[in-house]
């Protein structure tokens, strides 16, 4: 018996206002927040629109198979991976699409998968950042829909050790990857992992829907529901998982194409084949041993043609973008939670996205889903930004130029401070053995001095650097917080 698994990302983003920079608001007096920065009146066209073209016809379908095949022994079930800036949107612009996920979930026969809450690229370059967003996606899918997810979708399927590592440790059951890793129709296990299970998407058989099925190119143009079947029937493994974007239907294949009929027809034409039935991933995870141990080391991901990172970080425009916004991470924390979200929001992949400057056929995928005229436009907006970010950070934060690395004794991180409210934070919180090892060392004197260029503020901390306990806490915190106010009143 193979087992067939149908899984959808369902992610809108949260797009920037294109003409940001050109309009002269670059700096501008104001706060950081959502509408200062984010063009809501679009965001809510495009979901308006795709929630006509794909939810919500979509949802009716699959409502309509789970309960047409609900009573026999190989039922109808798919899988859904929801992010959390699309709940948002739900929320926000469409609350009667949210209600038909929640009727599909209630079915039993729906499961949901988790993801990083924003869509980010947290797992490369920052692991309790990615773990944060990953804990906030788990609490978001127990307070909708009531359930806690064991298996693990990270965005676009980016995948290495260290990150199947990371879900393992989560408690995570399954992780996907893209299946150019190996065969992709059987189940294996993570190198380094001992509990978790790897599921491969099968790219050919799911990009022949979600790629080629309107294209009358395609050799086997026009795709029917019971030719497909009859791949499925005959590719041989324990399991095929079919993972694509949920826009898919009647999105990016008009309803016109066929897409459609192609889905209500889809599970009635695969269960005539008795070596076929539907099971979603953590069932497939549950019934079928992994079949060896398989190493990624660089990360791999589903986009383009390359499956790597590249359609984010593939030119000096999108590292530097990827960069600077590195950078305002630590800033942003400090600054309080509206400014933390406003540097998730940021932290979307799809703004990268928009910055690939490749041509091709990749080219014209990034083409359809960017907002922008050109990968230029794309790259001076977000670096616009981004610096403007930057701009608020500093009028709000007393920052340095460089961070405070707090430590113990042996060595063990603390904690970070990016300016003189994150010291005072740290200071407040730390052990007091860690406070007169940094002090013994003449630490905070000397990044008052190199990263603040307050040498004020330098001579206080050495004199408080010979007491010790809460003595020196109480000093510290003081020069501080004098530091602070006076930074306050110069601007």
């Amino acid at each position: 018996m193979t087992e067939i698994s149908i899984c959808f990302e369902v992610h809108q983003p949260f797009r920037l206002k294109k003409d940001f920079f050109w309009s002269g608001s670059i700096f501008r007096r104001s706060s950081p927040h959502y509408d200062f920065y984010f063009d809501d009146k679009e965001n809510r066209s495009i979901f308006e629109r795709v929630s006509k073209k794909c939810y919500l016809p979509a949802n009716r379908i699959i409502l309509d198979l789970i309960k047409r095949f609900s009573d026999t022994d190989r039922p109808f079930k798919v899988a859904y991976s929801l992010s959390g800036v699309f709940v948002e949107q739900c929320r926000r612009y469409r609350p009667d699409v949210l209600d038909t996920f929640i009727e599909l979930v209630d079915t039993g026969k729906v499961e949901l998968l988790d993801q990083t809450y924003y869509h980010s690229l947290t797992s490369l370059f920052d692991r309790d950042e990615f773990c944060e967003q990953v804990r906030m996606h788990r609490e978001l899918m127990w307070d909708l829909f009531g359930v806690r997810p064991s298996v693990f979708e990270n965005t676009e399927l980016i995948y290495n050790d260290e990150i199947a590592a990371m879900a393992e440790q989560m408690g995570y059951r399954g992780i996907f990857a893209e299946g150019v890793i190996a065969d992709p129709n059987q189940v294996y296990r993570p190198a380094g992992c001992e509990k978790i299970s790897l599921l491969l998407r099968n790219y050919q058989l799911t990009d022949d829907i979600g790629f080629r099925f309107s294209s009358r190119n395609w050799e086997e143009f026009p795709l029917t529901a019971d030719k497909y079947a009859a791949w499925l029937a005959a590719t041989p493994g324990r399991c095929i998982n079919l993972f694509m974007d949920y826009e898919t239907f009647g999105e990016h294949h008009w309803p016109e194409t066929g897409i459609f009929e192609f889905l209500r027809y889809l599970p009635g034409e695969i269960l005539k084949w008795k070596n076929l039935r539907f099971s979603t991933p953590a069932e497939i995870v549950d019934m079928v041993e992994p079949s060896r141990t398989v190493s990624v080391r660089s990360a791999r991901s589903w986009a383009d043609l390359e499956r790597d990172t590249s359609c984010w970080l593939g030119n000096a425009l999108q590292w530097a973008c990827y960069t600077y916004l590195q950078k305002l991470q630590g800033p942003s924390r400090e600054a309080g939670d509206e400014v933390l979200r406003i540097w998730r929001l940021l932290g979307l992949s799809d703004h990268l996205y928009y910055i690939f400057t490749h041509g091709g056929g990749p080219g014209e995928v990034h083409s359809y889903f960017s907002p922008y005229g050109n990968p230029y436009d794309a790259a001076v907006t977000y670096f616009s930004v981004l610096s403007d970010l930057h701009r608020r950070l500093s009028e709000i934060l007393d920052m340095a130029d460089h961070p405070f690395l707090f430590s113990t004794r042996d060595g063990a991180e603390l904690g970070t401070a990016w300016s003189s409210q994150g010291m005072v934070s740290l200071l407040s919180r730390a052990d007091a053995d860690a406070l007169e090892h940094h002090a013994s060392l003449g630490s905070f004197a000397t990044w008052a001095s190199l990263s603040l260029g307050d040498e004020r503020l330098a001579r206080e901390l050495r004199k408080a650097s010979r007491l010790k306990g809460e003595d020196l806490r109480r000093a510290l915190l003081d020069a501080f917080k004098r530091r602070i106010k006076r930074a306050t009143t110069k601007k």
